[in-house]
């Protein structure tokens, strides 16, 4: 990996200005060719890898040596990797695909940035960033990752593979983690015995080293080893291995010199016996000269130098040791030693320590003073002040290290010079210019300085043009530092502590506030807190997370504002909780319709007039309660209006009783298991109960007079009891004796009531205990209930078998249905059992099993009902088959209610097929008439069938009742009175489609509510008359809703017709978006204000000047005057133009528009600039009321001088930034040009283009430099083959 060398704008600048003195020093043509610089000058190539010493000493730097540790800091380092060793070599995917994959990967793993770049000869470099660690990471993980690893492989016999594996692997990991290697190993079946290493180079050497030396201990063939005093292993070895290769050679033996990085004296040679004893000879003789010639000298070297002495990979130390046969011994790097010992001929130690002295003093280290706060300021943004230094020096390496006021670099003396003077001109600016200061608040107000979104600090930032640092949370600092210019850094330390006082200053209180009121505070969108914030700006206003379900709001601003604003939000709440008063109404459910009103309009009145929340409950739901929700007069009042309209529409009777408080809860019961008991007895009356601890004695019952009056009775019974002396008891019985015991009809309980004065509880369904009953009443009355009712539990707990006599011809009455009468009589007499014998038996008897009352009364009840069947006649009832599904009603409920009712079996007819009865009326109407059948013997050939009666009803309309004679006839006549009837309506044709509504929906709605049918005629029948079908007490109710609706639908033509009126108002088109204002803001007002539409000319409209008005006359004349009121105003404006410098345009317009609509609301001016590619780039219009166009002009034109002083001031400072004059006596750069004559462009000598008969490309051609994307055809080039 090495440095890359990049050809930036300033040093191409040089190069142009070097050529343009040459140039015009030269005379004649010879001057100026020879004048210009060759190819290689201007371009130099990369450095190959095998280079020379000279070129070594040149290239060699700090990049390519062992990166010494140095504490955290923030430094860049710049890594090359050439195209040979990249992994990822797809170069059509630069920028995509797996490497790119790979750097974001590492940029996540190490916290370093990566910044990548493709050099000319496709290699890839790699600037890292971050602290010293993370760099270190970082190209650590680029090394592994992007660069291809170095691999090698050592032959050794495959007897020996198991000695470098060892037992479970443990030497070969032992070997892995002590050379940092990969080793792999064939397979046992695998017949190579080639072992693959990869891995560093040095790693590579340690690793083949270890594994030669295993094979050699168990190799059959001799071994010698020979300890050699390590300061004579660099002899041996010669420089670069030379000597030992030599040795090799000419022995044939293999010989195994430890590397200097592994501290062993042993040498290992093996093979034959004759070559060893020849190397080893050969070695020995080596050491011996050397241990007699050899002198050594030590000398004083920098640690810090040691590297340069070493050189990459060793390098310089194997060139010193060719060049003067001198071994150079370094002491090791984590030794504090810098004795450098040179070993060798006395008369070469001279020259090698000069060799040694110039490779520690190629390179130099130097600091720059530097306050660490300016650090930031000479990387740049994102490195890029730094990255143009190392760019023209890549050999110096530069180091900022965090809290130390200096800079360090590294690299070639003559190098680090020309940096040291380019970073303290730098550092010399920037401290003119710029000053810090730092400030301490405490860290609680640090989140409320920067502010929601940084809101607050970045507008200090921007206003004063200074960076401020407020420590993160984690460092629990009070220190904040502000930077920038002097002035702006002295008002914005004034602005922040005078914020800080402030908040110190600040009170902080929590409301109590309901978290259901929260949403409600807050409003759709944040609209309600806008407006609590807008008047109390001051005040920072927090609600808790809905997850935390906390009822604390927190208030933050001076202690006046945070008072004013939390009696505010008190009122608020307050205000809600008058309003949120909840009042729950029982209405019989059939009532709920009625309550609601035709289309709504019924509940839309009372929440309107009474300003309530009304909400029923669902119609598949068994709740009766309407709740209603508002203050609690409104509430009031929307009850008492709900409750007239159940009391017109039913006889439903309202009184109070009064009823001592005291003895509420005793009625209500637990659960309300008492008070349930009651209306369940009295028909589901309604018994309201006033709120507990309200002190009042009135409890009211609602629902018909009889059951009220009932209700009454009891509950003032019930509370007698209570007062008298209320005493309580439980029994407990199986549930399937409830039944029995309560007896048909409540007969057998209200025997046991009348007798004992005591009130008797049944469970309900929805109570958890269904065994237990609960007996109220005085102490006599309760033992003597309990009494009665053990005994006939007990009487029930016996059980007996029975039987009776039951006409077979009955069986099948009993077991129809699945056993539907045997499992109602189970349910109603204490779950007696019933069997009937088998229908092939032919047995009349029948045993019932159960409690003896239980069967007494079971057998009793069947025998009723066999009387009923016997008794059982058949009458037929005639209606019209068209009619007997509204007969049934929704799922038969009809016709259930009348069978249940009347004790009766109703079977309809099986519907006839229309199409059927049509066919077969045609098909005996076609046929020719039979001849009569032939009589023999006086016998008829068929059978003789009656004439059919015409007067006859059909089968299809005949309906059939069973029952007893009175209950049959009554249920005829019940059906008859279910019959529908129909009635016309005249409604004029016009309205018919209104009334049906959009896919029906008008017309289902008021079948639905009426529960009739209705029929509107074809359109083409263009009838007035529409039919209503239904039951004759809904059609009167159905027909007045009919015609209510259609008063309805005349009264909304009219309305139509008057919000027709249309009149148009001529306009200039130039005022038109004036008119129509920002996003529709002005026109939306003035057509929500006078709710009417206005409509602009389209853009092929003729009359461009029109716009049209279509409402109520006197809307429409309103918002013509309105509309003429602005053309006045804007009538009355005038436009001035302005030549303003277009360099300052964008700053006036701001981000986003953001400036020039702040100068457009508060001068209430408009201002247009000049499109790109106007005749006049710095004109610009201001139109509006002249004193406001006069205060504009002048806002702007102080604008522009306060811009154009910045814009002055920023390129005289890029003055100092261009290149030097072309000449020592100076001129400016205009005179230069115009002495050159005609620029040829950057010309250079011995191009690769020259090489043939091509000319130089042709910057013009699309062929050449084609653009991205464009089609190129392939071209032959003395570049190679272009990869794009």
């Amino acid at each position: 990996m090495s440095s890359v060398a990049v050809l930036t704008q300033e040093s191409f600048n040089e190069h142009r200005n070097g050529l343009v003195e040459q140039a015009g020093a030269g005379t004649g043509a010879e001057g100026e060719e020879e004048a210009l610089p060759t190819y290689k000058d201007a371009f130099p190539p990369l450095p190959e890898k095998a280079a020379s010493a000279e070129g070594t000493q040149e290239t060699a730097n700090a990049w390519t040596n062992k990166i010494r540790p140095l504490k955290s800091s923030i430094i860049t380092q710049v890594f090359h990797v050439p195209l040979e060793e990249r992994k990822y070599k797809d170069i059509n995917q630069f920028g995509e695909g797996d490497q790119a994959k790979v750097c974001v990967d590492i940029m996540h793993r190490t916290g370093a940035h990566l910044e990548l770049s493709l050099a000319k000869d496709q290699g890839l470099s790699i600037m890292v960033s971050g602290k010293l660690d993370a760099v270190m990471k970082a190209r650590k993980e680029i090394v592994s990752r992007l660069q291809t690893q170095a691999s090698a492989t050592v032959a050794i016999p495959k007897e020996h593979h198991r000695f470098v594996i060892g037992k479970n692997g443990e030497k070969l990991q032992e070997l892995e983690l002590k050379t940092a290697t990969k080793i792999q190993i064939p397979r046992p079946d695998d017949t190579s015995n080639q072992i693959k290493i990869s891995g560093t180079k040095e790693g590579l050497e340690k690793a083949k080293h270890e594994i030669l030396l295993i094979s050699a201990e168990q190799d059959k063939r001799a071994v010698e080893r020979v300890n050699i005093d390590k300061v004579y292993h660099p002899f041996i070895t010669g420089p670069f291995n030379k000597v030992v290769a030599e040795m090799m050679q000419e022995t044939g033996a293999r010989i195994n010199v430890p590397p200097p990085s592994v501290n062993k004296t042993e040498i290992v040679i093996t093979g034959e016996k004759e070559q060893v004893a020849l190397a080893v000879a050969m070695i020995k003789k080596v050491a011996e000269e050397k241990k007699k010639s050899a002198t050594t000298i030590a000398v004083e070297v920098k640690k810090s130098q040691h590297k340069y002495v070493i050189g990459p990979k060793g390098n310089t130390l194997q060139e010193i040791l060719e060049k003067t046969g001198v071994s150079v011994e370094i002491p090791p790097s984590d030794s504090s030693s810098e004795t450098v010992i040179l070993r060798g001929e006395p008369d070469r130690l001279g020259q090698a320590l000069t060799e040694v002295y110039a490779k520690a003093n190629s390179y130099t280290i130097s600091s720059v003073t530097a306050p660490s706060w300016l650090h930031r300021f000479i990387i740049g943004k994102k490195g890029q002040n730094l990255s143009k230094i190392t760019q023209q020096m890549p050999k110096v390496h530069i180091e900022f290290t965090e809290g130390e006021d200096k800079i360090t670099l590294e690299g070639p003396t003559k190098d680090v010079q020309m940096v040291q003077s380019q970073i303290e001109a730098i550092v010399t600016d920037l401290i003119s210019r710029m000053d810090y200061t730092e400030i301490s608040v405490d860290t609680k107000f640090h989140r409320h300085l920067i502010g929601k979104g940084g809101v607050n600090i970045n507008r200090i930032k921007e206003l004063h043009k200074v960076t401020v640092r407020i420590p993160p949370d984690n460092e629990k600092s009070n220190l904040i530092r502000i930077e920038g210019d002097p002035q702006g850094v002295q008002e914005a330390k004034k602005e922040l502590l005078e914020l800080a006082s402030r908040m110190e200053n600040e009170r902080t209180k929590d409301l109590i506030i309901e978290q259901r009121f929260h949403r409600a505070i807050i409003g759709q969108k944040g609209e309600n807190i806008k407006e609590v914030r807008d008047k109390f700006p001051e005040v920072i206003i927090n609600f808790p997370d809905p997850a935390q379900k906390s009822d604390i709001v927190q208030l933050r601003g001076p202690r006046t504002e945070v008072e004013k604003c939390a009696k505010f939000m008190q009122k608020i709440v307050a205000e809600m909780m008058e309003n949120s008063s909840q009042l729950s109404v029982p209405i019989f459910k059939q009532f709920h319709r009625n309550i609601i009103g035709k289309g709504g309009a019924n509940i839309k009145k009372i929440r309107e007039e009474t300003n309530t929340r009304i909400d029923l409950p669902a119609e598949n739901s068994n709740s009766e309660m309407i709740v209603i929700t508002g203050k609690k007069e409104n509430c009031e009042l929307a009850r008492t209006r709900i409750l007239a309209i159940q009391k017109e529409l039913a006889n439903i009777s309202e009184i109070e009783v009064s009823i001592p408080s005291k003895l509420h809860n005793s009625l209500i019961g637990s659960k309300g298991r008492f008070v349930r008991s009651i209306m369940e007895e009295c028909g589901g009356v309604h018994i309201h109960f006033p709120t507990e601890g309200s002190g009042i004695d009135k409890v009211t019952i609602r629902g018909p007079i009889d059951d009220v009056e009932k209700a009454k009775q009891q509950l003032l019974a019930l509370a007698e009891e209570k007062q008298i002396k209320s005493h309580t008891a439980e029994l407990r019985a199986k549930p399937e004796y409830h039944k029995f015991l309560i007896g048909k009809g409540g007969g057998n309980i209200r025997k046991v009531r009348d007798s004992t004065g005591a009130r008797i509880i049944f469970p309900t369904a929805a109570d958890e205990d269904q065994e237990l009953i609960t007996v109220i009443g005085t102490e006599e009355a309760v033992k003597e209930a309990q009494k009665e009712l053990e005994e006939l539990i007990k009487s029930l707990d016996n059980v007996v078998e029975d039987t009776m006599s039951v006409d077979p011809k009955h069986h099948r009455y009993f077991v129809s249905r699945r056993g539907q009468v045997l499992r109602d009589l189970a349910d109603e007499y204490g779950g007696v059992m019933v069997s009937f014998p088998r229908t092939a038996s032919q047995s009349d008897t029948v045993t019932l099993k159960g409690a003896k009352d239980c069967v007494e009364a079971a057998k009793k009840r069947m025998q009723d009902i066999v009387e009923d069947l016997d008794a059982q006649v058949t009458i037929e009832c005639v209606i019209t088959q068209k009619f007997h599904r509204s007969i049934m009603g929704p799922k038969g409920s009809r016709i259930q209610q009348i069978t249940r009712d009347h004790n009766v079996q109703i079977k309809f007819p099986d519907r006839e097929d229309p199409n059927a009865v049509a066919a077969a009326a045609a098909a005996a109407a076609a046929a020719p008439p039979a001849e009569a059948p032939i009589e023999e013997n006086g016998e008829a050939g068929g059978e003789v069938k009656e004439p059919v009666d015409p007067n006859a009803p059909r089968k299809c309309d005949v309906i059939v009742i069973s029952g007893r004679k009175e209950r049959c006839e009554a249920a005829v006549e019940a059906l008859n009175a279910l019959v529908p009837v129909t009635i016309e309506v005249e409604v004029p044709f016009e309205l018919h489609r209104y009334i049906i509504g959009q896919k029906g929906s008008g017309i289902r709605k008021m079948m639905d509510e009426f529960e009739v049918n209705i029929q509107v005629p074809a359109p083409d029948q263009q009838s007035d008359k529409i039919a209503i079908t239904g039951l004759a007490n809904h059609l009167d109710r159905a027909k007045e809703g009919l015609l209510d609706r259609v008063k309805e639908l005349q009264a909304d033509q009219e309305d139509r017709a008057l919000r027709s009126f249309k009149l148009t108002i001529t306009v200039d088109p130039k005022y038109h978006p004036k008119i129509i204002g920002r996003k529709g803001a002005i026109i939306t007002n003035i057509r929500t204000e006078h709710d009417v539409n206005i409509q602009f000319p389209d853009k092929e409209d003729e009359n461009q000047d029109q716009i049209t008005i279509t409402g109520y006359e006197h809307k429409a004349i309103a918002a013509r005057d309105a509309i003429q009121g602005i053309v006045d105003e804007l009538e009355d404006m005038i436009s001035e133009d302005i030549t303003l410098d277009s360099r300052v345009h964008a700053r006036i317009i701001g981000g986003r528009g953001k400036g020039i609509r702040k100068i457009m609301d508060e001068f209430k001016v408009d201002l247009r600039f000049p499109q790109s590619g106007a005749a006049d780039p710095n004109l610009v219009t201001v139109t509006g009321r002249p004193e406001l166009v006069d205060e504009a002009i002048d806002h702007l034109l102080n604008l522009e001088e306060e811009f154009m002083a910045d814009i002055t001031e920023n390129e005289s400072k890029m003055a100092y930034m261009r290149p030097p004059g072309g000449s020592a006596g100076g001129g400016d750069r205009g005179d230069r040009d115009e002495h050159r004559g005609p620029s040829k462009g950057f010309v250079v000598r011995e191009a690769p283009w020259t090489a043939g008969s091509e000319q130089a490309p042709d910057m013009s051609s699309s062929e050449d430099f084609p653009s991205f994307g464009a089609p190129v055809a392939a071209k032959s080039s003395p570049w190679g083959p272009k990869r794009f």
